[in-house]
């Protein structure tokens, strides 16, 4: 009879650390967490990467991963409806990188009324309830970038900027950390156009810059589809090596382009990472823990002697 009563009260005693932690005999509480990206996997190494280190993070932890994104990344009604679409099935937490860094906060006020958790990854906003935000420090990054335009031009000459989108707080930082650095060692920013992160686009937008300002020496892309893009336009014109791109996100090709001389660097991020942490902070949250407010996943520059170990 001993024996049977402390067999019961040791079930009971489980049951609770189970209830109370979300871990049972099947593993942890079976969560469901969104991770909304800016733009698809399977068109941006980028993406991909973040997705990647997202899955991994979710299989270990044994949560379920939703993945979703825009057809594009300036399609922010896409966006819009696929997360409230989400907001509907009663996700537990939404990891996100906002394609606008304003006009999704009305979506995310439904979130919070519901009491799901939203946090962000790649691109900051302007949404004051968010949990954190995990990704790089952009304006860095572009000075990172810019800093390299002026050693190298040794602050002298003509540079231009391609811009993705503007409204994209990462973007938007980058281009101001870079603008700012060229400018303050003495380079001229004589062009700066958008080219939306794409990279055709890229590659008409450096056309025009060829044709109306012969004379620039460098060239920030604020992300290496366009870099690419612009390195395409270069070598047309027979002027590959005379004209420094610098990308940013050091994904593999832009890697490769570097090691073949046609880019000149690229900002290298960790976009793994930021789906990984995303994904288990989102799980500590859920579990009652607490986060940092900020985490840096950091920025490396990536030139010829570096450039192999991400052109993998």
């Amino acid at each position: 009879m001993v024996k049977r009563r402390y067999a019961v009260l040791a079930g009971v005693a489980g049951l609770a650390l189970a209830l109370v932690t979300g871990w049972g005999q099947a593993g942890p509480q079976a969560y469901t967490i969104l991770l909304s990206m800016k733009g698809p996997g399977s068109g941006n190494p980028f993406w991909a990467a973040v997705e990647r280190g997202a899955r991994d993070a979710a299989k270990a932890l044994g949560v379920n991963l939703v993945v979703l994104a825009p057809p594009a990344e300036t399609d922010v009604q896409a966006q819009i409806a696929q997360i409230e679409d989400q907001i509907a099935k009663r996700v537990n937490a939404i990891v996100v990188a906002p394609t606008d860094v304003s006009a999704l906060n009305s979506t995310f006020d439904k979130a919070r009324a519901r009491k799901i958790p939203v946090l962000f990854v790649d691109t900051d906003g302007t949404w004051p309830h968010k949990v954190t935000f995990i990704g790089t420090d952009n304006r860095a990054g572009g000075a990172l970038a810019g800093k390299f335009l002026c050693d190298q031009l040794k602050g002298q000459g003509e540079v231009a900027i391609i811009t993705g989108v503007m409204t994209t707080q990462s973007i938007r930082a980058r281009v101001e950390g870079a603008r700012e650095t060229v400018r303050r060692c003495g380079l001229r920013v004589v062009a700066e156009l958008p080219a939306n992160s794409d990279r055709a686009l890229g590659q008409q937008v450096m056309e025009d810059i060829l044709t109306s300002k012969p004379g620039v020496k460098g060239v920030f892309a604020a992300n290496d589809l366009m870099a690419l893009g612009a390195a395409e336009a270069v070598k047309a014109r027979g002027k590959t090596g005379q004209i420094l791109i610098v990308g940013f996100d050091a994904i593999p090709e832009a890697a490769q382009a570097i090691l073949r001389g046609e880019l000149a660097a690229s900002v290298a991020q960790n976009p793994y990472n930021m789906g990984k942490l995303g994904v288990e902070s989102a799980v500590k949250v859920l579990r009652g823990q607490s986060v940092p407010k900020r985490i840096d996943t950091g920025t490396t520059l990536v030139t010829k002697q570096n450039a192999a170990q991400y052109a993998k």
